[in-house]
């Protein structure tokens, strides 16, 4: 059955997927996975990695289920910036050396430890 199908592949996470159905519109919104969704009959591959608009670098061996085709945000850089506050800094101390030391990071948890007042 379709929906069936519809879950599968979503789970497999394929570098391209066509859905070649009558009511191909309803069934769309049904995928997550996908480098790229084809809808319809005329929706071909070759049309899309080509002339259709998005380009063709695909996420591919089910990598779409955590990444993005090719797209403006890969050429945009972004910075995180933190700034805490003495009494924020302090009640995150202990958090931080114990998930440090959970991750056998022995220097983050003492680097932590010491900025103890």
């Amino acid at each position: 059955d379709i929906k069936s199908a519809v879950s599968i592949a979503d789970e497999y996470a394929p570098e391209h997927l066509c859905l070649y159905l009558d009511d191909a519109d309803q069934w769309a919104n049904s995928v997550q996975n996908a480098g790229c969704l084809f809808v319809g009959q005329y929706s071909c591959e070759v049309m899309v990695d080509y002339v259709a608009g998005p380009n063709h670098i695909l996420p591919t061996g089910g990598t779409a289920r955590f990444s993005s085709p090719l797209n403006v945000l890969d050429f945009i850089k972004i910075m995180s910036v933190v700034t805490l506050d003495q009494k924020t800094s302090n009640s995150l101390i202990e958090p931080a050396a114990r998930i440090a030391l959970a991750e056998s990071l022995d220097a983050h948890a003492l680097a932590a430890l010491e900025r103890k007042p």
